[in-house]
């Protein structure tokens, strides 16, 4: 079956039953270009609905470790910065599945056509930076897989998996919002080291991340508008419900508002965590 006889939903979970790293990115910006060919000559694709795996498939490598037993990285040596460029590239491998999952997994719910191209665009956004972060570490003599990763990556993913709000709420305006605040510093990181092409490759991933946090958070307001919900009391009941972890400083606040992510979402949420 050609792509463009496929739905969007069907398209999602071949990306999710795709194991191999650079597969998996380059079958979603492939299934990405279809969707927007398709959006701009106004052809009937349909979104559809679909039975998206609880996890997604991976790689035999990396090697998966509970949190606590994944090694510190060091930034002051090349091997300390390998270790911070796997780590970003498992982040991203788990974000291209998460912006394809959302699509695959909430089909069913009514939403705007908007919603569905935001989240493409993200997933396809998602493949690239995995790309670049992964041809930077080849460029440094390593490659995704040669150390070990977060096992609880997919975490947020599998508690959300019935609720959209909540999705949106953890995974794009707390996750990856988090990133927003990290990234910064990591580019410091690699421009000290005189490594311009991970400055670079960090540089777009940090500007395209802004509008992974918009999206969340304009959908987010999109369905408590519907509900007539406040999103300030919501989001802060589904994070303390979905979220495993405290919210802590120093926040980005001005990426984060530029995202749609006001103060007085975050900072009640890390005030509680700090009297904890």
């Amino acid at each position: 079956m050609d792509d463009i006889e496929k739905n969007l939903a069907a398209m999602a979970c071949e990306v999710l039953t795709t194991s191999d790293g650079r597969e998996k990115a380059a079958l979603a910006r492939r299934h990405a270009a279809t969707w927007r060919a398709a959006r701009a000559a106004e052809q009937p694709m349909q979104v559809g609905t679909a039975a998206p795996p609880l996890r997604p498939a991976r790689p035999a490598k990396p090697d998966l470790l509970d949190p606590r037993d994944v090694p510190r990285r060091r930034p002051g040596s090349p091997q300390g910065r390998i270790a911070i460029l796997h780590a970003v590239a498992h982040i991203e491998l788990n974000a291209v599945d998460l912006h394809w999952d959302i699509i695959a997994r909430f089909g069913h719910v009514p939403m705007p056509m908007g919603f569905y191209d935001d989240w493409v665009k993200s997933a396809d956004e998602e493949a690239k930076h995995f790309n670049l972060i992964c041809d930077c570490l080849e460029a440094n003599g390593s490659h995704y897989g040669a150390l070990p990763a977060h096992a609880g990556m997919w975490r947020a993913a599998e508690d959300t998996a019935e609720d959209l709000m909540g999705r949106l709420a953890v995974v794009p305006m707390v996750l990856e919002a988090r990133g927003l605040d990290v990234t910064p510093g990591m580019i410091d990181i690699f421009r000290k080291a005189g490594d311009a092409q991970t400055v670079a490759a960090l540089e777009v991933i940090y500007a395209e991340e802004v509008h992974h946090v918009a999206y969340g958070s304009k959908w987010f307001h999109f369905l408590c508008g519907r509900e007539d919900r406040d999103p300030v009391e919501v989001f802060h009941a589904l994070v303390r419900r979905y979220f495993h972890g405290p919210l802590k400083p120093p926040f980005n606040e001005e990426k984060r508002a530029e995202a749609g992510l006001p103060p007085d979402f975050y900072w009640p949420l890390a005030d509680e965590a700090a009297r904890t």
